[in-house]
């Protein structure tokens, strides 16, 4: 058959499936390409310091796996993840306040996927989620790959309200609430005790499930720790806490983990099964290793120092750095601060000027699940040391002026 009769055969292959046309790229992976070059100093991505990480005793956990025992690091595991690894992730959740046995977890491959696992074996298309206003934009398309209807509820300076998650349940009548409590991205806020009770309390009183995301809380700068949601009255049997290893060992790990009652936690391993089988067995072996014979918590007071002076050095540098009448936050830890432009500025028209400049930051917009605030910006002050976001900070500021003079 020549290829002119097979042109006029062929039929098009069919169309890809609604849930990817609803579901955009996102920004911030948009934004981290267009800024890859050396020369660009970024306040745009939550990346952890890499001259921070352990890399040597990271090594050193893989080389002892692979030596002492390469034919289970080597071999398929299970789904439910390595029991050295469970056991450790469950002692230092119970250090930090919630009892928890190893069997109780999930080990997934990063906490993005227990969300993703979360969401398959608990949400229908159609079913409404409620999220904090601004909200971590990866949640947001794990929902809406999912149909899920995603409803906002109003933040403040303190985060979420919950005097308006309890009317906005009571009429929408959600399956799930997901947050972010401390440090949250992107706003770097931190939920009271008080809000956590209160949060607890609607659940509970409402009938809702509660994924708590904790990436951040061991990066805790200043202030005493706040518990989890998860450890209060009435969340204990309707929380689904989701942990992460990216921001306190490597995220190039990438391991996380589930906490999550029984029922639903074995759903999520049925979901996972179908999803990767099980999170790479050697990485598992190693991070367990790791955990067993390094200090991972001198670690932790090395990175928190670390990313405290940079915190400094933003948030110190944001009045000379943005125009007059802008607003922002001090977080007491994590990774980001969420500042506002005056009115009338809009930070997405504004970022390719300020690109041009060989600074960046993420325009506050795509967070929301409601209708953006235009001028809010996020700003990560992590990945730089102290003298590279000051000098960050003054292309920043000639780049705004410019942006300003040309409007």
């Amino acid at each position: 058959m020549s290829d002119a009769i097979l042109a006029r055969a062929a039929t098009a292959v069919p169309g890809l499936a609604a849930r990817v046309a609803r579901t955009g790229s996102s920004p911030v992976r948009d934004i981290l390409a267009l800024t890859a070059r050396p020369e660009v100093i970024s306040f745009a991505g939550g990346l952890p310091a890499p001259e921070l990480f352990d890399a040597a005793g990271i090594a050193a956990a893989f080389q002892h796996v692979l030596a002492e025992e390469p034919m289970r690091a080597l071999q398929y595991s299970t789904s439910e993840g390595d029991p050295a690894l469970r056991a450790a992730v469950a002692a230092r959740t119970t250090a930090r306040g919630l009892p928890t046995d190893a069997d109780d977890l999930l080990v997934t491959t990063g906490s993005q996927q227990g969300l993703t696992l979360l969401a398959t074996a608990l949400l229908e298309p159609g079913d409404v989620v409620l999220v904090e206003d601004p909200c971590y934009l990866a949640a947001l398309q794990t929902f809406s790959f999912t149909g899920a209807r995603v409803v906002p509820v109003p933040t403040d300076d303190e985060g979420l309200d919950p005097a308006a998650l309890d009317e906005i349940t009571a009429r929408e009548r959600p399956k799930l609430l997901y947050l972010v409590p401390t440090f949250q991205n992107p706003t770097g806020r931190t939920l009271s005790a008080e809000r956590r009770a209160a949060v607890a309390e609607v659940a509970a009183r409402r009938g809702l499930w509660i994924a708590e995301d904790d990436p951040y809380g061991e990066l805790r700068f200043e202030g005493e720790p706040v518990p989890w949601v998860a450890s209060f009255p009435g969340a204990e049997d309707r929380t689904v806490l989701l942990g992460s290893f990216s921001k306190v060992m490597a995220p190039g790990l990438r391991l996380g983990w589930l906490r999550a009652p029984a029922a639903l936690r074995r759903a999520c391993v049925i979901a996972k099964q179908a999803a990767d089988l099980h999170t790479s067995t050697i990485d598992q072996a190693a991070a367990a290793r790791y955990l067993a014979v390094a200090d991972l918590d001198a670690h932790l007071r090395r990175v928190r120092d670390a990313y405290r002076a940079r915190r400094d050095a933003l948030v110190d540098g944001l009045p000379t750095a943005l125009p007059e009448g802008s607003r922002w936050n001090r977080p007491a830890g994590g990774m980001f601060v969420w500042a506002t432009l005056p009115e009338g500025y809009d930070a997405t028209a504004l970022l390719p000027e300020v690109v041009r400049h060989d600074v960046a930051y993420v325009p506050g917009a795509p967070f929301f699940a409601g209708p953006p605030d235009a001028t809010a910006v996020r700003l990560s002050f992590v990945t730089h040391a102290p003298e590279e976001i000051r000098e960050g900070l003054g292309r920043l500021r000639k780049a705004l002026e410019g942006a300003l003079q040309e409007g």
